[in-house]
């Protein structure tokens, strides 16, 4: 069965932009989910004002503190959409410690990488290039950048937050390749420090705007280490030296009363009016399939934009299960 197009959904507002008929109407888009919003610095996702309230409990909220006092990473496992990486921009903002850094690690990601990076192939082909123009040699500074990592441990008066995304995702000796840098809060840049004597000190850009860390000798070494949100969904477990330099904190799925409340801080109180049946609906769907709570924000949202969720078929896409066959 499929949808009619031949009149708009009750109440007269009709949502469908897309029809598949080969008309071109130039219809104007909505305005997206809060979460979904991009552009220029300061108006992306959650980035266009103060951040929503972080929704934990006080239990929770003394683990996180544990971790901030003594200097640790936090590692936050929990089920997908059960506010992991939100945590470590809702640390940032109420302890007012600036932009989140962030390491997405993948199956390919390694220290070094999010360390620093040097274009050896770059300051080769300037080098060749100024010679033949007899000017000076480029600075190697120049071909270099820190990564989130490296950026973190730059020196500060005050500490800065990075979020370790999806830990478990990455290679299998990762988590022990973190342990020297997390126990003595420095690293080296080997291609520095063999230019030590003559350049004992280097500007290097960070991924921070207009900010370039003065590196002595090829080390940085942090002043303050950095408050390192480290989140993962369990698809592995970590090795016991690794757990035994964090503090763990597992965050449970939201209960009803916790969804209406983080309904409520997206979408405005009045939200809750169009939340009862996908609600339950969301509740009854969550035990068998695992579902993640941005769903059900993604189908109270359309419903309060006047999007008929019963149309055949479209509540199940916004509520899909994550796991099993797609």
């Amino acid at each position: 069965m499929t949808a009619s197009y031949d009149r708009p959904p009750p109440g007269g507002n009709d949502w469908r932009l897309f029809r598949g008929d080969g008309v071109a109407r130039g219809a104007a888009l909505p305005p997206a989910p809060p979460w979904r919003r991009f552009g220029a610095p300061g108006t992306g996702p959650g980035e266009d004002g103060p951040p929503p309230p972080y929704l934990i409990s006080a239990d929770h909220a003394d683990v996180v503190n544990a971790a901030l006092h003594l200097r640790r990473p936090l590692l936050v496992t929990g089920q997908p959409g059960t506010g992991k990486s939100s945590l470590a921009r809702a640390v940032a903002h109420e302890l007012d410690l600036g932009e989140v850094l962030r390491w997405p690690v993948n199956s390919r990601s390694t220290v070094q990488d999010a360390l620093y990076r040097y274009d050896a192939v770059g300051r080769l082909r300037e080098t060749t290039l100024s010679r033949d123009r007899g000017g000076p040699e480029p600075d190697i500074g120049s071909f270099m950048r820190l990564g989130p990592l490296g950026t973190a441990l730059v020196p500060r008066p005050r500490p800065g937050v990075l979020l370790i995304d999806e830990l478990d995702k990455g290679d299998v000796d990762l988590p022990n390749d973190l342990l020297t840098v997390f126990e003595e809060g420095e690293f080296e840049i080997p291609e520095l420090s063999r230019l030590s004597d003559e350049r004992p000190e280097v500007e290097v850009p960070t991924l921070r705007t207009g900010e370039r860390a003065r590196v002595v000798r090829g080390r940085v070494r942090c002043a303050e280490f950095p408050v390192v949100v480290v989140t993962s969904n369990g698809e592995r477990d970590f090795p016991p030296a690794f757990l035994r330099r964090c503090v763990r904190l597992e965050l449970p799925p939201p209960d009803e009363r916790q969804l209406r409340a983080i309904v409520a801080a997206h979408l405005g109180e009045g939200a809750l009016h169009e939340v009862d049946d996908l609600l339950r609906t969301f509740l009854r769907r969550r035990a068998p399939g695992e579902l993640a709570t941005d769903q059900l924000l993604n189908a109270v949202f359309l419903r309060t934009g006047g999007v008929d969720l019963d149309a055949d078929g479209l509540l199940d896409a916004v509520l899909h299960r994550l796991g099993g066959a797609v």
